[in-house]
């Protein structure tokens, strides 16, 4: 086999050799590792109760815990859609590199937010095909690969909540394999892994009918045929099914506008984090904070990509979320999700997203760790979020 044709793309062994799938800017990268066991709900002492956001206070408490902290940030807050506050402060790009300040349409890379993406993704075409979320995920993996103990017992649903069993994963295409091939322990347990949603992008293509879960190329360019069909696959189904219902895009390039990554303090030059196709799935989308809180409200109440039912019942089954959290006083549920991306220089690029009552979403990008201690961005909207909720 010489070449192929899949989406538009000719592949040939050119191509191939050309492909790394493990790119020196995945190297050395810090993740977030979330503990998986949601946070203890707020007691209600007296009865459920009519509460709503103080959002005046809320942005004093949340920049006041930030703007000292932090390199830069942006934050943004819509209620039905609309947005109704908006916070900036400092640097996307430093002096040292080009100057340019925060605002909502500077777009960064989002980490584990791309977590969301996938799982909306997945979960439509799971839908289309009418495959239950609990299927066994085996008949979709390529079947050159080695199946590990128990992997006939992964189900789609256990991907994407991380229940799967998987432990110590990387998010590239090698990486996963190599998951498959070392199996599942039967009695699984919630670990947070990226190799989670790598893998759901690989089952997304074969799915879809990108790429035959029998096919192959000649050795030795297996790996990298699939790699590239993969990507491309995940990529092109987003740009095609997500991105035109939400009149927002998102890139997994990075392109020269896009924040820099800091310490805190910033010292020297910004770190570009590049183009992260190879981990695309678990990671790799750029948005601003005004393209993501179109594509959370487009997928939460505009009825184009799911219906309002279909997406709050995603929530709830906490496909490519973090935590599901009852609030103060009347105990109505926020949902989060975390992203952050680290070099080893500890320059730090995170962001949060949330799922808020009354109708609210909300997304804050930070460009560095949040002062000497690299607090947990999330613990810290949360906090400022809670204690501006009033009766």
């Amino acid at each position: 086999m010489n070449s192929t044709t899949t989406q538009d793309l000719q592949i040939d062994e050119t191509a191939l050799r050309a492909h790394v799938i493990v790119p020196s800017n995945i190297l050395n990268i810090t993740t977030e590792k979330i503990d998986l066991k949601q946070p203890p709900a707020h007691a209600i002492p007296h009865g459920p109760q009519v509460a709503h956001l103080n959002g005046a206070g809320f942005c004093n408490t949340l920049h006041a815990a930030l703007k000292n902290s932090v390199t830069g940030y942006v934050m943004q807050l819509q209620q039905h859609g609309s947005v109704i506050y908006t916070l900036e402060w400092n640097w996307a790009q430093t002096p040292s590199d080009v100057a340019t300040g925060w605002n909502p349409q500077v777009p960064m890379h989002v980490a584990s937010l791309s977590k969301m993406i996938t799982a909306i993704s997945m979960t439509k075409v799971l839908d289309a095909h009418n495959i239950s979320y609990d299927a066994s995920i085996a008949p979709y993996l390529p079947h050159y690969w080695v199946k590990g103990p128990n992997i006939a017992t992964v189900s789609f649903r256990e991907l994407m909540t991380h229940t799967s069993g998987f432990t110590n994963g990387g998010a590239d295409f090698l990486s996963v394999k190599a998951q498959v091939a070392a199996g599942v322990p039967l009695q699984k347990h919630a670990q947070y892994e990226n190799s989670n949603f790598s893998i759901l992008r690989i089952l997304l293509s074969v799915i879809q009918g990108d790429i035959a879960v029998g096919a192959t190329y000649a050795v030795p360019f297996n790996d990298q045929f699939w790699d590239i069909i993969t990507i491309n696959g995940y990529r092109n189904y987003v740009n095609a099914n997500i991105f035109p219902q939400t009149g927002s895009n998102g890139t997994l390039a990075h392109n020269a506008g896009d924040a820099l990554a800091y310490n805190s303090p910033a010292t020297g030059h910004g770190w570009n984090s590049g183009d992260l196709s190879t981990v695309c799935g678990a990671a790799g989308w750029h948005f601003s904070v005004a393209q993501l809180l179109k594509i959370m409200g487009s997928f939460r109440r505009g009825n184009t990509i799911m219906s309002p039912a279909h997406a709050q019942q995603m929530l709830d089954n906490m496909f490519g979320i973090d935590w599901k959290v009852a609030r103060p006083l009347d105990g109505a549920f926020t949902y989060s999700k975390n992203g952050l991306w680290e070099n080893g220089s500890g320059q730090t690029e995170q962001a949060v997203a949330f799922y808020l009552p009354e109708d609210m979403e909300m997304a804050v990008f930070v460009n560095s760790p949040i002062n000497a201690a690299a607090n947990f961005l999330e613990n810290v909207v949360r906090d400022a979020y809670n204690g501006n909720i009033v009766a």
